[in-house]
């Protein structure tokens, strides 16, 4: 296989990649980075020292590409599919950047943060910086409750590259950090996310893996459902 995605289903950086990657129906393999493993660990630091999943190897041209933006930009580029998560224009591709990396930033970071503070010992915990990532979620789900408010998708009618990154984002953040009940726009959004089918193809895979995760049993049980 050219395309190697070495990633974990359950990693919501990962999410965002295989999304783009569904999209287009692109041919790959996928190997699964068993951090607890330490073979598997040090490996995947031989690939990409900063150890950070998802990481993407071309065995055409020997290249390791990291960095979920990245990764979406280069396959546009050397495999192209119908769909394209880049737009031409120049204009709309600052859009759609600015807002891939909003949802990555304010919203992915600050809920990985709760998700980790969760799994810290006890004298380990981290009140404020939890409290500061609520507060940057807050900010998060207002702008975006803006943006999305006449719009389908992230940055207009066409799935971007922003809305791989909107959907895993939302998706977990609103489990650990839920919209507030004004936010109706913002709700409405990742319903359509989900039902997306290279999305809910995502959360699917990812199904098996729940258990896993520390706010497990304040998932919604539609987000259960098989």
């Amino acid at each position: 296989m050219t395309l190697t995605l070495y990633m974990h289903p359950l990693a919501s950086f990962c999410h965002k990649v295989l999304i783009g990657l569904y999209e287009n129906g692109t041919a790959f393999e996928s190997q699964t980075v068993d951090f607890a493993d330490s073979g598997s660990a040090a490996a995947h630091l031989e690939r990409w020292p900063v150890g950070k999943i998802p990481v993407l190897h071309d065995s055409v041209t020997g290249r390791i590409v990291p960095e979920t933006s990245i990764i979406i930009e280069y396959l546009q580029a050397h495999y192209p599919g119908p769909v394209r998560l880049l737009p031409s224009d120049a204009e709309q591709q600052l859009q759609v950047r600015l807002w891939d990396r909003f949802f990555d930033l304010y919203v992915s970071v600050p809920m990985q943060k709760i998700v980790t503070d969760k799994i810290r010992p006890a004298n380990a915990s981290d009140p404020l910086g939890v409290g500061e990532a609520r507060s940057t979620l807050d900010q998060a789900y207002s702008m975006i409750e803006d943006q999305i408010r006449d719009k389908h998708w992230t940055t207009g009618d066409d799935f971007t590259m922003a809305d791989c990154s909107a959907l895993p984002a939302l998706f977990f953040a609103s489990i650990v950090h839920p919209f507030s009940r004004d936010q109706r726009h913002v709700a409405a959004y990742l319903e359509r996310l989900m039902q997306r089918p290279s999305a809910s193809r995502v959360i699917a895979e990812a199904r098996p893996y729940f258990a896993l995760f520390p706010f497990r049993d304040a998932m919604p049980k539609h987000y259960l459902q098989t």
